[in-house]
């Protein structure tokens, strides 16, 4: 596998949010949590606007339309490995 590319199994399926963490499920069941304060847009958005949320490209991307916030999920795994060293 190059640089940079997903294994098809790490394609986002849902969501949620707690008060502190994002929760991403993806399609293999994994789930990526990663701090809210990572993403000062959302941190700052209403519970109503975290919860409107579009999965795009087949799973590759998370996008926020109320609140203008675009997450790929390779960035949120490869945020989530640098963190945990």
């Amino acid at each position: 596998m190059l640089r940079g590319q997903l294994p098809t199994s790490a394609l986002a399926k849902s969501v949620a949010f707690d008060d502190s963490m994002m929760h991403v499920t993806l399609i293999d069941g994994r789930v990526i949590s990663v701090p809210i304060l990572w993403f000062p847009l959302l941190r700052d958005a209403t519970s109503e606007q975290r919860k409107k949320y579009e999965i795009g490209g087949g799973g590759i991307s998370l996008h926020w339309e109320d609140i203008d916030e675009d997450i790929s999920v390779a960035g949120l795994m490869a945020g989530a490995d640098m963190n945990s060293l």
